[in-house]
């Protein structure tokens, strides 16, 4: 779910956001990690599923030996999301399935993630500048991770 607006500069916002956020996924199933890069501001603060706690930019070289350690494509589909832009800043949150075949796992995973995205426009150009995915773990005292959640 998108959010929209009645004015055209609005909608060629969303569109060119929407296009960032599709490069990323495409990047992910070609396993190009300077095509992740571009996606992203060079001081965007990262957290996502890896340690540490956050990244400042996206390192090419660490994120293509991440890529390479799996088995063919790996797919990134959003769920169900909601866009917000205002000015400069733009704020997507969300669901996200990943799924692919790990080279450690030797079969194919799926999960469901959280997602929420801050983008900023510089020089009339959209970059991912703060991302937060996370993966819920149950509270009964094993933290395992509950990828067996869907939205």
């Amino acid at each position: 779910m998108v959010s929209t607006s009645t004015t055209s500069e609005r909608t060629a916002d969303e569109r060119a956001i929407l296009a960032v956020l599709d490069g990323l996924r495409r990047a992910h199933h070609e396993k190009d990690a300077a095509a992740i890069a571009a996606c992203y501001a060079a001081d965007a603060v990262i957290c996502d599923l890896s340690p540490p706690l956050a990244h400042c930019g996206v390192d090419v070289a660490a994120k293509q030996e991440w890529l390479d350690g799996w088995a063919g494509p790996i797919e990134i589909e959003p769920g169900e999301t909601s866009l917000t832009v205002d000015g400069d800043l733009a704020v997507l949150h969300g669901y996200t399935q990943m799924s692919g075949t790990p080279n450690a796992a030797g079969r194919r995973i799926s999960f469901w993630l959280r997602d929420t995205i801050c983008l900023r426009r510089r020089a009339g150009e959209w970059r991912i500048a703060h991302l937060h995915s996370s993966v819920p773990f149950h509270m009964d005292g094993s933290l395992r991770p509950a990828f067996d959640l869907q939205p």
